[in-house]
């Protein structure tokens, strides 16, 4: 896939809870109080030599454990979707998909720290991250040396979920900002089941 990674690109949303509150408090309460979420999302990649190296769109929903999908507006279209049991990744342009399991492609990700089981710890070391462009940030550095990223950044408006920052092993980061959040809507089952379009070159099924 041309520019998507399961571990730089998750969203979060909106959820009460006090403007004077920590990040990590802010996810906590997060991770207790939202099951469900949709948004749009904005993504930019930024390359070790600090210029943007890819920009990309699109809308966003989950229910928690483990079920999610992402829609890519711009400047692809993609679809990825986690069932609970399979992530699916469409190319729509090349008409491909490629399948895991679920639990391996989120494991250690920053996928996980918010459309996972809630049990952080067991994968992350957690800790608050001060104040900075406007938001409390909480950071998780992930205990396995080979996640694929040294650590992500979740920023905090007012209890509200407003940007993620993901640095990878290579020196990139991927910067996320949400917005028209919607918490714990009702969602149709079918957003988080995917059939293969027909023709599609089918990976790792």
């Amino acid at each position: 896939m041309r520019y998507f990674k399961v571990a730089a690109l998750v969203a979060a949303f909106a959820f009460s809870g006090s403007s004077n509150a920590g990040g990590l408090d802010d996810l906590k309460q997060f991770l207790t109080q939202t099951k469900a979420a949709k948004s749009r999302f904005s993504q930019t990649v930024v390359g070790r030599n600090g210029k943007t190296t890819q920009k990309a769109s699109g809308t966003f929903v989950f229910q928690r454990p483990g079920k999610f999908r992402f829609v890519y507006e711009q400047p692809y279209a993609q679809i990825i979707v986690g069932d609970g049991q399979k992530l699916w990744t469409w190319d729509k342009d090349l008409n491909q998909v490629t399948v895991k399991p679920v639990t391996q492609a989120l494991g250690a990700t920053p996928a996980a720290l918010l459309t996972g089981d809630g049990q952080l710890e067991r994968n992350f070391v957690l800790k608050d991250a001060g104040q900075s462009d406007g938001m409390a940030w909480v950071e998780a550095t992930p205990k396995q040396q080979d996640a694929g990223f040294d650590r992500v950044r979740i920023g905090f408006v007012g209890g509200q979920l407003r940007g993620m920052e993901v640095r990878d092993n290579f020196g990139q980061t991927t910067l996320i900002q949400f917005s028209s959040f919607e918490t714990n809507p009702s969602l149709d089952a079918a957003e988080f089941r995917f059939t293969p379009p027909k023709g599609a070159d089918v990976v790792g099924e």
